[in-house]
């Protein structure tokens, strides 16, 4: 894959919403369980205002129902308001009057009293239910949180998990055009906004729609109920206008999303560059250079999150405007109408009780389109495959009995570049050593990352007792290899674990004397800590030769039938460096060895010396054939090395 412009283009790639969210929601779906628990709560908190918004009118009306005056006459009463009007509040009344001497007869209250006044009692009882009432629904509102936060937790970890994995099956090429600082930001920053999504809006999600429909259906039913079918117009008109510019503004706010989490990246990557090259602005001095750098990025970083943040808080206002429209309309029709106040606030009350989750739709808008985002970046990275493909049928091999052949090998790091190996042929036989030798950037390290098949040849076959490289089941040519690279790796544990490193199982014994045939047991002693010395970021506690000695004994450790020493020992002193060649000699009996090296002093005894200029192999043959050759590559590479035991 082509990257163009910066080391992460090219990867992100352009998913609609219902991809995303598809996506997550099968993600999501895993938990299914809990994702009930917590939908089903939020059901509950959003529908129990329907009950609520059912009193308010029977319990306006009750409290205003005129007293009938007896005439001294002992005539019929006479009415403080029109007869119809008693006799629809009455009706209305009726059935909640019923419902409630029905609840309080279970605990022997009366209703009302003999002049048709409410018991205190009743009222008394009425208060107790309400606390009962919101401490039920704030138990549900609890349990809506806590399932949906549980889930979105466990989503992410899921994520992470698949993004680490992920990126561990992909090349060697990948991770060599690519940002590291920028991954780790992906499988971190962009792996929290995705978080929020769930726990936060799934939540808010699972309860403000069933809130907001409890709401309209309510104002929709005692409209039609009451004969204000003009509010019903005023609902369908006046919600999109609601609606309408959130959706324009989620655009937006994703798109600048978008941007600040690829300049949050770019952070990321300076950061990491730097702690990791610590040394090297030490030595140079170029921590105010590398501040100014820094801050750029940074600055850059916090442009695009304003513009977000900009976008994002304008969505509350125009909620807020367009609400204020609406209620003002609303209250205005109702006056045109004369409708009476026991007619207006039922409708009202809906109105402020949906204020709020209005509003929250505009922020849920918004931190959407965010996470929409920070998906897009992620399943842009999970969909990318560059990993060596592994053969339908693998070949199950467990040990080396012949040789390993290398048949004319082309190889390029990128498509239409500069091959860094060009027809390369010859042959490892079992128990020989091959040494390369050549220039810097001559295509030795290359050579051995393709034996090691880190690579795959653009033409040509690798071949071990004749079965191409690629066949082989990839963990059985693992165990078969072993190799110590030029740069050498240690990580942030103990020494022990450093040389058990592959080799799990490895008792302690066996890790000491691997440490042994490497030199490194006496350092490793000498120290008070021992095995247990925890070696630090890149072993940045153990000088060079140490980490180098450590690295051969995991190699040693590891006992692979071949061997790769990639410049394996250019980091001793030559007292170490004759022990740790000795400890590879005895470590050559019924192995292979390939060996790359710039110290032409520790090849000597090669069985093979290949030499290698602009990735073609131009001299081979043993250390005194070459060296007999007084015009040959090899002759003068030796004659540059003086004061080496040639």
């Amino acid at each position: 894959m082509k990257y163009k412009g910066g080391p992460m283009e090219g990867i992100d790639r352009e998913y609609t919403a219902r991809q995303i969210y598809g996506r997550l929601g099968r993600a999501v779906w895993r938990y299914k369980k809990m994702l009930f628990v917590g939908v089903a709560c939020g059901m509950l908190v959003g529908g129990s205002l329907w009950p609520l918004f059912e009193m308010v009118q029977p319990t306006l009306t009750w409290l205003q129902t005129p007293t009938v005056e007896k005439s001294e006459e002992g005539g019929a009463g006479i009415p403080t308001h029109d007869e119809h009007v008693v006799e629809k509040k009455e009706k209305e009344t009726d059935k909640w009057v019923s419902y409630a001497e029905r609840v309080a007869g279970f605990v022997g209250v009366r209703v009302v009293d003999d002049r048709g006044v409410p018991t205190w009692e009743f009222l008394l009882l009425a208060m107790m239910a309400f606390p009962i009432f919101a401490g039920l629904m704030s138990a549900a509102g609890f349990c809506n949180h806590y399932a949906l936060r549980w889930i979105g937790v466990h989503v992410v970890k899921d994520l992470r998990n698949a993004l680490f994995t992920h990126l561990q099956n992909q090349s060697l090429a990948f991770f060599g055009r690519v940002d590291v600082g920028k991954l780790m930001s992906r499988c971190t920053h962009d792996t929290g906004a995705v978080d929020h999504v769930i726990s936060v809006n799934i939540a808010d999600l699972s309860r403000i729609p069933f809130l907001v429909a409890t709401a309209l259906v309510f104002v929709v039913r005692f409209a039609i109920k009451n004969d204000m079918l003009g509010l019903l117009l005023l609902v369908v008109v006046g919600f999109p206008l609601v609606i309408a510019p959130l959706v324009w503004l989620g655009r937006m706010v994703r798109r600048w999303t978008q941007a600040a989490m690829q300049r949050i990246s770019g952070v990321s990557s300076r950061m990491h560059e730097n702690f990791t090259g610590i040394r090297v602005v030490k030595a140079y001095h170029t921590e105010a250079k590398e501040v100014a750098g820094f801050r750029e990025h940074n600055h850059k970083f916090v442009k695009a999150s304003m513009r977000t943040v900009r976008f994002a808080l304008v969505m509350d206002p125009v909620v807020q405007f367009a609400s204020c429209l609406l209620v003002c309309a609303f209250v205005a029709l109702c006056y045109a109408q004369g409708r009476t106040l026991a007619a207006i606030i039922p409708l009202l009350v809906p109105f402020f009780v949906l204020y709020k989750p209005v509003k929250q739709l505009g922020k849920i808008q918004a931190s959407l389109a965010q996470g929409r985002a920070a998906l897009t970046r992620i399943y842009s990275l999970l969909d990318l495959d560059t990993s060596l493909p592994e053969s339908p049928n693998p070949v199950a091999k467990a040990t080396f009995d012949a040789s390993v052949v290398f048949d004319s090998v082309d190889f390029a790091y990128a498509p239409g570049a500069e091959k860094a190996v060009s027809g390369a042929s010859f042959e490892i036989p079992k128990g020989r050593m091959v040494a390369v030798v050549g220039a810097t950037g001559s295509g030795k390290t290359t050579l051995a990352n393709l034996l090691a098949r880190f690579y795959d040849p653009v033409a040509g076959r690798v071949l071990m007792d004749g079965v191409d490289l690629r066949d082989i089941a990839t963990p059985d040519l693992r165990n078969l290899v072993g190799v110590v690279t030029q740069e050498t790796i240690l990580f942030n544990t103990t020494v022990r674990d450093n040389i058990a490193y592959g080799t799990p199982k490895a008792t302690q014994e066996q890790i000491e004397d691997a440490a042994r045939m490497a030199n490194a047991h006496d350092f490793i002693t000498a120290h008070r800590e021992g095995y247990d010395r925890v070696c630090g970021e890149k072993g940045f506690v153990l000088s060079g030769g140490e980490r180098q000695r450590v690295a051969i004994a995991r190699a040693i450790l590891k006992n692979p039938p071949i061997l790769i020493l990639d410049e394996a020992t250019s980091a001793l002193d030559t007292v170490t460096e004759r022990q740790v060649q000795e400890a590879i000699t005895r470590l050559m009996e019924h192995r292979t060895v390939f060996a790359i090296a710039h110290r032409l002093s520790t090849i000597r005894a090669a069985d093979l010396i290949l030499v290698v200029e602009k990735g073609v192999i131009i001299e081979r043959g043993t250390h005194d054939e070459l060296f007999a050759q007084s015009d040959g590559r090899y002759r003068r590479l030796c004659e540059m090395q003086q004061g080496e035991n040639v």
